[in-house]
């Protein structure tokens, strides 16, 4: 990673040490975790993120490392239509309207999203999303608040024609689903105020989506509970949660930023299907 990705990942991330950023990353070795000391350096930390993790004496630069989106869910879920400015015209949902992205859609900060075979209109959507830190089931909105860990950048990228248009299909599988097509990171930021930061997306530089998450129509404990009281979350699972503003079609050669206050940039180019 050069100098110059490494100051786009932590442009905006505030120095406030009441905040603790996690990455995850690999060097010359398995994927591992860090807590990110300055911005360049991380502390290796031991035991995983959940539980009595422990700092190691273990340094490594971030330039110099591999960053991988930032936890190993075992269930992506995703909200549609939580942003006025998003849905326009139509009726605003009165709960969460949910779905599923499967874990192969994953990608990591720098690395491609790949536009498939016959895909004709694929569209970024920048997102806030949250990692869930313990096992969660029937929660209450105020107990869901507890089983946030923390927040990163993601891009629930979708092919409209596959999702809306005249080649839609019964489900989302391919339109949100595709390979590459769930960016996420590039760190887990925690101690933020969730409820109150400005999500920016930009598409070859040029600012293309700009809102704050105060603006959303449910909040992320509300989403939170009302997952859990049909499916159980569980730690590392992750939850999107819905784009502001509208989208566009990238193309091969495009570079898609998603950069969250306090959190950083995730930065993704956009390549065609060989």
């Amino acid at each position: 990673m050069s100098s110059w990705q490494t100051r786009t990942i932590w442009s905006s991330a505030s120095t406030k040490p009441s905040i603790t950023r996690f990455m995850r990353f690999r060097q010359g070795g398995p994927p591992a975790y860090a807590i990110l000391l300055n911005h360049d350096r991380l502390r290796q930390i031991r035991g995983g993120l959940f539980g009595n993790w422990e700092e190691t004496k273990g340094v490594h630069w971030v330039s110099r490392c591999k960053v991988l989106y930032p936890c190993e869910p075992s269930k992506i879920f995703a909200v549609g239509r939580n942003f006025k400015s998003h849905i326009g015209d139509k009726k605003p949902p009165t709960r969460p309207e949910i779905f599923f992205k499967p874990i192969s859609a994953l990608q990591n900060p720098e690395d491609p999203i790949v536009i498939p075979p016959g895909a004709q209109n694929v569209h970024f959507e920048g997102e806030l999303v949250l990692m869930i830190g313990k096992v969660t089931k029937g929660v209450s909105v105020e107990q869901a608040r507890e089983a946030i860990f923390g927040i990163t950048c993601g891009n629930d990228v979708s092919e409209r024609d596959w999702q809306i248009g005249p080649d839609r299909d019964l489900q989302w599988w391919r339109a949100k689903g595709a390979d590459t097509f769930a960016p996420l990171g590039p760190i887990i930021a925690q101690g933020l105020d969730y409820g109150n930061l400005l999500i920016r997306t930009r598409l070859n530089g040029k600012t293309v989506q700009e809102q704050s998450t105060a603006d959303m129509f449910f909040d992320p404990p509300t989403i939170v509970s009302w997952i859990s009281q049909y499916v159980t979350l569980m730690p590392g699972d992750v939850i999107y949660t819905g784009t502001p503003g509208t989208t566009q079609r990238m193309n091969p050669g495009d570079v898609v930023e998603v950069e969250i206050e306090g959190i950083g940039t995730l930065r993704n180019p956009v390549v065609g299907a060989e």
